[in-house]
């Protein structure tokens, strides 16, 4: 029963892929169909293959940087990591979040090759989930800081929209942490010994952290530097699109574009990200088709670095092996 049940499993899996990925490819093309394909086609033609093998490696230098702060706050749950492991966990993460069928598919392959090396797994847990908490919370850190720079740059019964909407969100994530709360009380009480234990542990890893404000913060205004250079690089490739706007309209937009692409709706984001950054930039005065055009070769840069970044991986991986056999 559990081999059959596993076949299915997988093929839901893949099910669930290819249903993401039309629904990429839909959104696409409903933008392609109401923005002028020409004016965008030029606008992608604009950028030389020089400069976009610059931005791919200054992004991946940038996940370099995401791997050492990755390590620190998991290595402060205790989960004593090395720095080769790190790197195989994080990069394969990047991975498994375009090519994975679920939202949280690159924690999972953090999850899978961490728990599987550390001494203490819940450690590893902990630490992914704090590292998670600190990247959300740099993005929306760069969402306030340009909303504080908007002012003249919008109308202003647009702006006061887009705080209320922000107000809206912020609202949401604390009522969904209240129910996330309320679950996870619940399955305390009816869990078994195991399971408690399991949970106990993961708590006991949460507190190393929490006693470590300085990593936090450390890891924190990584984040946001990391996340910054990935605005900054999109800001320079929508400029070669032929797309120049204030940086203080891409540190209101790109974030909010980005956390939208949370939403699981299709693969990686594909398709939803881009949407919502038109939708986002068009009271700013940005044609349309500029916006995607710049899009879809900042999703060009994440499709490729998340290729290279699975290669790395499984070399890492194989190279590891045969370490462990020599």
């Amino acid at each position: 029963m559990k081999g059959a049940h596993q076949p299915a499993a997988t093929s839901r899996g893949w099910f669930l892929i290819a249903l993401r990925w039309a629904a990429a490819l839909f959104v696409l093309g409903v933008l392609f169909h109401f923005l002028p394909f020409a004016t965008l086609r030029t606008a992608v033609a604009k950028i030389p293959p020089a400069r976009f093998l610059i931005v791919l490696f200054l992004y991946l230098c940038a996940h370099c940087v995401g791997v050492l702060k990755w390590r620190m706050v998991v290595n402060a749950a205790g989960a004593a990591l090395d720095f080769a492991t790190s790197a195989q966990c994080y990069f394969g993460g990047l991975f498994g979040t375009l090519f994975l069928p679920s939202i949280v598919g690159g924690d999972v392959i953090r999850l899978a090759v961490g728990l599987r090396k550390s001494p203490r797994p819940a450690a590893v847990l902990a630490g992914n989930l704090a590292d998670r908490f600190l990247d959300f919370s740099a993005q929306a850190a760069l969402v306030v800081v340009g909303l504080f720079l908007l002012p003249g740059s919008l109308p202003q019964a647009w702006g006061e929209r887009a705080i209320h909407y922000l107000l809206v969100l912020i609202f949401a994530g604390l009522l969904g942490l209240l129910f996330v709360l309320a679950i996870y009380r619940a399955v305390v009480k009816r869990s078994s010994w195991k399971l408690r234990r399991t949970i106990v542990r993961l708590r006991h890893a949460l507190r190393s952290v929490k006693r470590r404000p300085v990593v936090l913060v450390a890891g924190w205004l990584t984040a946001t530097l990391i996340q910054f250079t990935f605005l900054v690089l999109t800001a320079l490739l929508a400029i070669s699109c032929g797309l120049a706007l204030p940086l203080r309209v891409w540190l209101f937009a790109w974030p909010l574009a980005k956390l939208a692409a949370v939403l699981p709706l299709t693969q990686g984001g594909i398709g939803v990200r881009e949407a919502a950054l038109v939708a986002l930039l068009a009271p700013f005065g940005a044609p349309g088709a500029l916006v995607l055009a710049t899009g879809l070769v900042w999703e060009g840069i994440v499709i490729s670095g998340g290729l290279l970044s699975g290669l790395f991986a499984l070399i890492q991986r194989q190279f590891s092996s045969s370490e462990k056999t020599s």
